[in-house]
């Protein structure tokens, strides 16, 4: 398959398109990477150098992948990180660009935002971009934990509340997204050493989850590659169950590997077969 991912870049560690980009490669696909941002490394370690790109760059690029007539043979849009409002402009353009060429391909927009350690991170007004522009036009869309609570405007402790909270995403007014993803849960009525990812259309949800490996400082990006991975088993044609458990699967594969080397940064490389083949199996139960 073939993915146009426009996403953040590092030159070190594994965030945005570093993160989404080897492990689509490593499972076979293709991926044109469009980067919003060229830094050394990505914020958390609270300094970095570099600059985010502008909306016109990102835009020729764009358009340079379109003129060669790719566009059709796009299975899949990747968004995340949005810098300002022109970039977000770009984005939806994009989106539109890629569905006129081929009405199958499928949005997967990461609502980047911040997270419960970090707290809201992007510029005032691009939760409302994601939450009034581009999650309604989406097809699949992949709040953490901290994410929904803002876009939605509401506390989720419970699993129900968080099923309730992520189906207000599912309601937009023409279309809205088929699917929501919740890519790291942490409710108060679950087991305090698991960690769950939860999978929600209009009708269903599903459930996996995964031990919690007690990083002394979590790795950055794994939101980023969960959302890649599974929107990649997802069009591939697995239900939502299998290609939910193949994500889980794989990125704790790779946490585990991660810590175990005592890094801070995803291994996606070091562990790149146990992202393939998963040494261990979490399959997602219907709730």
């Amino acid at each position: 398959m073939r993915f146009l991912s426009l996403q953040s870049h590092v030159a070190y560690g594994y965030v945005g398109n570093r993160a989404a980009t080897f492990p689509l490669q490593r499972l076979g696909h293709e991926v044109w990477a469009v980067n919003t941002v060229e830094f050394s490394n990505h914020t958390g370690y609270g300094a970095w150098r570099g600059r985010a790109a502008s909306a016109e760059q990102v835009a020729e690029i764009v358009q340079g992948i379109e003129a060669l007539g790719q566009f059709s043979r796009c299975d899949g849009l990747l968004t995340g990180y949005v810098g300002d409002a022109a970039l977000a402009d770009v984005v939806l353009d994009t989106a539109r660009r890629v569905r006129a060429a081929n009405p199958r391909a499928v949005w997967c927009c990461d609502p980047v935002l911040g997270d419960i350690d970090t707290g809201i991170y992007v510029k005032p007004g691009i939760d409302t971009f994601f939450r009034d522009r581009a999650i309604p036009a989406a097809d699949l869309v992949t709040p953490n934990h901290f994410e929904l609570e803002h876009l939605t405007g509401r506390t989720v402790s419970t699993m129900a509340e968080a099923l309730a909270a992520a189906r207000t995403l599912l309601q937009g007014e023409t279309r809205g997204p088929r699917l929501a993803l919740i890519t790291s849960l942490r409710r108060a009525d679950a087991p305090s050493d698991t960690i769950e990812m939860v999978a929600v259309t209009r009708e269903a949800a599903w459930r996996v989850a995964t031990p919690m490996i007690g990083f002394e400082i979590a790795p950055n990006g794994t939101g980023d590659a969960v959302a890649a991975l599974f929107t990649a088993h997802w069009i591939a044609g697995n239900e939502i169950a299998d290609a939910l458990g193949k994500a889980a699967s794989s990125i704790f594969a790779v946490l585990e590997a991660t810590e175990a080397m005592g890094e801070r940064e995803l291994q996606l490389v070091a562990a790149q077969d146990r992202l393939v083949a998963p040494p261990r199996a979490f399959r997602a139960e219907k709730l």
